[in-house]
C-alpha cells in the first residue's frame, strides 16, 4: 500500500488543510498519515481563530509515522511560525523522501496563515528540502520578496528564481492569473506547462492543498514529478468542476475530492 504523509493545519470545515490532504490522498488510492501543525476554528467564510501545536509534539508526531509507517512521499502546508517550521525542517533532514512544499500563507477567505518572520524560516530551511515547492503566484512574490507576477513571463522568471533557492521542481499554479485559461508552469530539470479553461466558481476552498496532496499521492505511487503533477492537475480540474454540486456552506465551499466515485 502506498503511503503518504501531509504535515499541515487542521480545517474545522473540512475543506483545506490536513482534511483535504487526506482526501486528495484516497481518491487517488494513497494510504494518509497526518501530522497536525495548527489547529483552526474555520468555515467556508472566515478563519476565527487559530491555536499552535507545540514544535515538540510536531516532532513527535513525525518521529511516531515515520518510525513505523513505510512512508513513500510528504506534503507539507501550513505551518505559521518560525518553531513549527524549524521543528519540521529537523525532523525530515536526512530522511531522504520526496517532499512536496505547499507555502500556505493566507486562507481562501484572505485571512493570514502564517506569521511574518517565518516566511523566512520556510525559504531557508524547507525550500532546500523540497522535491516539488508549489506556491501560487502571491506566495511566490512573497518567497523572494517582490511583486506579484503580473504575465506568464513573470511568473516563469519567479519560479526560476525559486529553483535556484533549492527545490527540485517549482510548479508556479495559475490560479491567480487573469484570463479565460488557467496555467500552471513546472520549472525544473525539464519545463512543462499544464493548461486548462478557468472553471467559473466560487467554490475553490481547498484547491491548493489539494492540488499539492495529489502531487504528493502521485510521488507516493511512484510516478515522475511530471507525470504526478499532470495527473494531479486533469484530477483537480474534475473537482473543481464538480464543486457546485456539493452546496456545503456559504462562502467558499470545497473542491469535489470523490468526484471520480460519486455525485451528490
Amino acid at each position: 500500500m502506498a503511503i503518504a504523509l501531509t504535515i499541515a493545519g487542521s480545517d474545522s470545515g473540512g475543506g483545506a488543510g490536513i482534511q483535504a490532504d487526506l482526501k486528495a490522498f484516497s481518491a487517488l488510492g494513497v494510504y494518509g498519515a497526518s501530522v497536525v501543525t495548527a489547529i483552526t476554528a474555520q468555515n467556508t467564510r472566515a478563519v476565527t481563530m487559530v491555536e499552535q501545536v507545540s514544535p515538540a509534539m510536531i516532532a513527535a508526531q513525525i518521529d511516531a509515522v515515520l518510525d513505523d509507517l513505510d512512508v513513500a512521499a510528504v506534503k507539507i502546508g501550513m505551518l505559521g511560525t518560525v518553531a513549527a517550521t524549524m521543528a519540521v525542517a529537523d525532523a525530515l533532514k536526512g530522511r531522504g523522501l520526496p517532499v512536496v512544499l505547499d507555502p500556505v500563507m493566507v486562507a481562501k477567505s484572505g485571512d493570514p496563515l502564517i506569521d511574518p518572520d517565518a516566511v523566512a524560516a520556510l525559504r531557508d530551511h524547507l525550500l532546500p528540502l523540497a522535491t516539488v515547492l508549489t506556491p501560487n503566484l502571491p506566495e511566490a512574490a512573497r518567497l523572494l520578496g517582490r511583486e506579484t507576477a503580473r504575465d506568464g513571463h513573470e511568473a516563469e522568471s519567479q519560479g526560476r528564481a525559486l529553483h535556484a533557492m533549492g527545490p527540485s521542481w517549482v510548479l508556479m499554479k495559475g490560479g491567480h492569473a487573469d484570463g479565460a485559461t488557467c496555467t500552471d508552469r513546472l520549472i525544473g530539470p525539464s519545463r512543462h506547462d499544464f493548461t486548462a479553461p478557468r472553471i467559473a466558481t466560487r467554490n475553490t476552498h481547498g484547491t491548493g492543498c489539494s492540488l499539492s496532496s495529489a502531487i504528493t499521492a502521485g510521488l507516493a505511487l511512484g510516478q515522475t514529478v511530471p507525470e504526478a503533477v499532470g495527473a494531479a492537475h486533469e484530477w483537480l480540474q474534475g473537482a473543481i468542476a464538480a464543486a457546485d454540486g456539493l452546496r456545503v456552506g456559504s462562502g467558499h465551499g470545497p473542491v469535489h475530492h470523490f468526484h471520480r466515485w460519486w455525485q451528490p
